[in-house]
């Protein structure tokens, strides 16, 4: 009887035990996963030597690709960055939330019909994790409310993060450049960041990547040590502009575009620290997802989008597609290591419920996220793509720029199909963007059915969100 009982009582245990939200993590493991989603602030999709760069090399993120999957058909949900920010923070998109460019001063975004910050109440993956129990921490660049003129902003922590450390565009802690020329001269940019936050450290701009990376490094250490999941975001304020290389690479460049790749292997390098640290950990390596990608296709003159046409604030792919490494040896099956999915097509708004799900996790939000489930893609175990279609909006200061003239303004991909028009649906653009990924030839005028189908949604869609009532 007393055998009976026991056996009753471990199936009773076992039973609440698979209850438990972290129960139904892929990790091979009982614990929760941790996460690192590191973003780098504008870089092409062609800008890792793993995706084509002959120009520079990126050793370290080469490796990671090499051990995890590469995808060649990931989007992020603006051209510009604050919106992409909310967009991979949130779930949804930016446009909720009236950001639809980058945040500046406050005369500047009441031009553009745009918030200040975003709006604290937004489903966060940050607070999501945060309230299941994961330590969270905030390291890089944040633009998403606190900046310029804008000092009242709610500070990071504010929005799901125990901890924070940022740069010259955001609230709380704050790791500021210090810069030198090929004089030796030093100086220092965005001074009057000193008014966002404290403490505030100065620090080499060619630097500061390894300054966050230590800050989250001490952060992971500290979760490790307290037992608990941790979620982290690595976001330098690299490779954007101005470009500040060691003063030992600053001297060997003589334009733009080597400034551009001394920076891009610089950054590569401070990376480094944090994935052998993750990578030389057991426990670290077999429990944890590291995700890197870009904010937005890259400056005219200094990244690459490898076959894609546009730049940094274009709807055109070399605009909004980025190149995405997925890293998880505990989780993805082994055969699953180096490989290069071509096939799936999702973004950044896809990995909000994605990372809950594989935590166990459902967003107590009110606000139902946009983003679909696709953990299945990213862990290597299916090449589904994200059902619903993708839409984009242009920043509304950027009708024309970088050489281009009367932008459309929205797009929307769905299929094999990407069209491009303006805010009425007139001036359709219609792509078979796996024929052909240059969007060189359009045809609308050949499809009609097409284009009308796909306009109507983007424009339905576009008419749907808040930031249309001061766009059009």
């Amino acid at each position: 009887m007393r055998i009976l009982r026991r056996r009753l009582l471990l199936i009773v245990i076992l039973f609440v035990i698979s209850l438990l939200p972290w129960s139904t993590s892929n990790a091979k493991g009982a614990t929760r996963p941790n996460i690192v989603l590191v973003f780098i602030d504008d870089m092409g999709w062609g800008d890792f030597s793993c995706f084509g760069n002959k120009d520079a090399t990126t050793p370290n993120i080469d490796r990671m690709s090499s051990e995890g999957i590469a995808f060649e058909q990931f989007y992020v949900n603006s051209p510009i960055c604050s919106p992409s920010r909310v967009a991979i923070s949130t779930g949804t998109y930016p446009q909720r939330w009236g950001i639809t460019s980058y945040l500046a001063h406050r005369e500047q975004n009441k031009k553009r019909g745009m918030a200040n910050w975003l709006d604290p109440k937004a489903p966060m993956l940050a607070r999501s994790l945060q309230q299941a129990g994961y330590s969270t921490g905030h390291f890089g660049k944040w633009h998403m409310g606190g900046q310029r003129d804008v000092t009242d902003a709610p500070e990071i922590t504010e929005y799901g993060f125990d901890e924070s450390l940022t740069n010259f565009e955001g609230m709380g802690a704050n790791l500021l450049p210090l810069t030198i020329n090929k004089q030796g001269e030093t100086g220092r940019i965005w001074q009057d960041a000193v008014n966002l936050g404290e403490p505030v450290i100065w620090m080499q701009r060619s630097e500061i990547t390894s300054g966050f990376v230590d800050a989250a490094l001490t952060f992971i250490e500290r979760a490790k040590m307290e037992e608990k999941p941790f979620y982290v975001n690595l976001w330098p304020d690299d490779v954007h502009s101005p470009y500040w290389p060691s003063y030992e690479r600053i001297k060997q460049t003589n334009n733009k575009r080597e400034l551009y790749l001394a920076v891009l292997e610089e950054m590569d390098k401070q990376f480094g620290k944090l994935f052998d640290f993750i990578r030389s950990d057991d426990d670290l390596r077999n429990n944890t997802i590291v995700l890197i990608c870009s904010d937005n296709g890259p400056e005219k003159g200094a990244g690459q989008a490898g076959p894609f046409k546009g730049f940094k604030t274009h709807l055109y792919e070399g605009g909004i597609r980025s190149s995405l490494i997925v890293w998880a040896p505990g989780m993805t099956p082994d055969d699953a290591a180096g490989s290069v999915n071509k096939e799936s097509v999702f973004s950044a708004i896809d990995l909000a419920p994605s990372l809950l799900d594989m935590a166990g996790i459902q967003s107590r939000s009110t606000v139902e996220l946009d983003g679909e489930n696709i953990l299945s893609t990213l862990l290597g175990k299916s090449t589904t793509s994200r059902k619903s279609p993708l839409f984009f909006s242009r920043p509304p200061d950027r009708k024309s720029y970088y050489g281009f003239k009367n932008l459309p303004d929205l797009a929307v991909r769905h299929g094999k199909w990407k069209l491009l028009c303006d805010y009425d649906g007139s001036r359709p653009q219609l792509y078979d963007v796996i024929a052909d990924p240059g969007e060189t030839t359009s045809l609308a005028e050949s499809n009609t059915k097409q284009s009308k189908v796909l306009s109507d949604l983007v424009v339905n869609w576009y008419r749907s969100m808040p930031a249309s009532r001061s766009s059009d």
